[in-house]
């Protein structure tokens, strides 16, 4: 497990020794995969993350309080994730944390309302949007669980939105729709969800392909989807195990319409997939690196923290980290008027938030809203397609979908 403090972090503990004062800093967990089975994603993910909270302290911090911070590479291992925690709640008492995987995510749900702590996750699980456990699906109350952009469920939900239409317009009278994924928290977390509102929309929902969330050779799982006649394929893995499962199909001659999550195909996962990522439909959470969005000059800069050069190309998931990172700033800097930087208040500010953007992101964050009552933050879907022929590779936004914020689907 590799721990590092970043310099900024370290400054920051040195300006806190002593007595407490306005200085004092705000302690901040980082857990972070850059070394284990999502770290494909969880690299620059992770960065962007990182960037961020170094980025608020070398801009004044949070109402004149540096942000002590810490990254934790746990390597998608979730006891670790969890004994990380404790250490955190126990010895360093932090009063917020940036997470990563839906396994130890899901793990911590009662850690973290027990103690009071904001956890402001990369785990975009439906499971996490019912702060008070009163979801007619039997999910658990999540208070003090947060994340920036639209669950996975949501983002399926868009995809097979995208689907009918296209469906319709191929006129297939019953489509065929298949998840694919590992049996894992992570790719499970929408199948339920996602294949119910599937048939909804008229589709013949096939039975689940696994595939593991490591690279590999999957001709046998691309056989079964070909024989399953299944039109369009969810997939609900990570880029790395992606990109295997692409180029198997492809070699076995599979023609599938394939829909990525938002974790699933990105601008590396395009690069190493070449022709047999083309035409894929993903969600994209935000703006991408090529955008002219205003808010995207202060992502430039958040940029040169870990790259001065302003010349390293950051995929679609560095943005998300950094608006994860930003929304929290916010919080915790209306926190700081309510009475001090403390667990619930950031809770109470972020439940206040309503089509919020942070100042500095404009265009690059979608304007979300969280409740007492529900903390899906945004519902909104951007949806993007993969073109990769001739050598000649590009993402680009297609579409978007609002999805409906039904109360029957909250915590789901």
């Amino acid at each position: 497990m590799k721990t590092t403090v970043f310099a900024a972090a370290a400054a920051a503990f040195a300006l806190g020794a002593g007595s407490a004062s306005a200085a004092d800093p705000i302690v901040v967990g980082h857990l972070a995969d850059y070394t284990g089975a999502t770290s494909d994603v969880g690299r620059p993910y992770g960065q962007g993350v990182a960037d961020a909270l170094a980025w608020v302290n070398k801009n004044g911090g949070v109402a004149g309080r540096p942000l002590q911070f810490e990254t934790v590479d746990y390597s998608y291992n979730a006891p670790r994730a969890i004994a990380t925690y404790k250490k955190w709640v126990g010895t360093d008492k932090v009063v917020a944390i940036q997470g990563w995987g839906t396994a130890d995510t899901e793990a911590l749900v009662g850690f973290v309302a027990n103690d009071k702590v904001p956890f402001f996750s990369a785990s975009y699980s439906g499971h996490l949007t019912d702060p008070t456990g009163k979801g007619p699906k039997g999910s658990k109350a999540a208070p003090y669980n947060f994340f920036y952009g639209p669950s996975y469920t949501d983002g399926c939900r868009a995809l097979v939105q995208w689907a009918a239409a296209d469906a319709k317009q191929k006129n297939i009278a019953k489509p065929r729709f298949v998840h694919l994924g590992d049996n894992h928290p992570y790719p499970n977390a929408p199948k339920a969800a996602c294949g119910e509102y599937a048939a909804e929309m008229g589709f013949e929902v096939m039975p689940a392909i696994q595939y593991s969330l490591k690279p590999g050779d999957f001709k046998a799982q691309c056989l079964s989807l070909k024989e399953s006649g299944a039109q369009y394929a969810f997939l609900a893995n990570t880029g790395g195990s992606t990109i295997s499962l692409l180029k198997s199909c492809e070699t076995v001659g599979v023609s599938t319409q394939f829909l990525g999550n938002v974790w699933a195909m990105d601008e590396n996962a395009l690069k190493t997939a070449g022709d047999a990522a083309n035409g894929v439909m993903f969600v994209v959470g935000g703006a991408d690196w090529k955008s002219d969005a205003p808010g995207m000059k202060t992502v430039r800069e958040v940029s040169k923290i870990s790259d001065p050069s302003g010349n390293e190309y950051r995929p679609v998931h560095y943005m998300r980290g950094v608006c994860s990172v930003f929304y929290m700033r916010d919080a915790m800097a209306a926190a700081a008027k309510a009475g001090g930087v403390t667990g619930p208040n950031i809770k109470a500010a972020m439940e206040k938030m309503k089509d919020h953007v942070p100042a500095e992101l404009q265009g690059v964050c979608i304007p979300s809203t969280w409740t007492a009552e529900d903390h899906r933050g945004t519902t909104k879907v951007f949806i993007y397609r993969a073109s990769s022929k001739g050598g000649q590779q590009s993402i680009a936004k297609v579409g978007e979908a609002e999805i409906p914020r039904k109360a029957e689907w909250l915590g789901w």
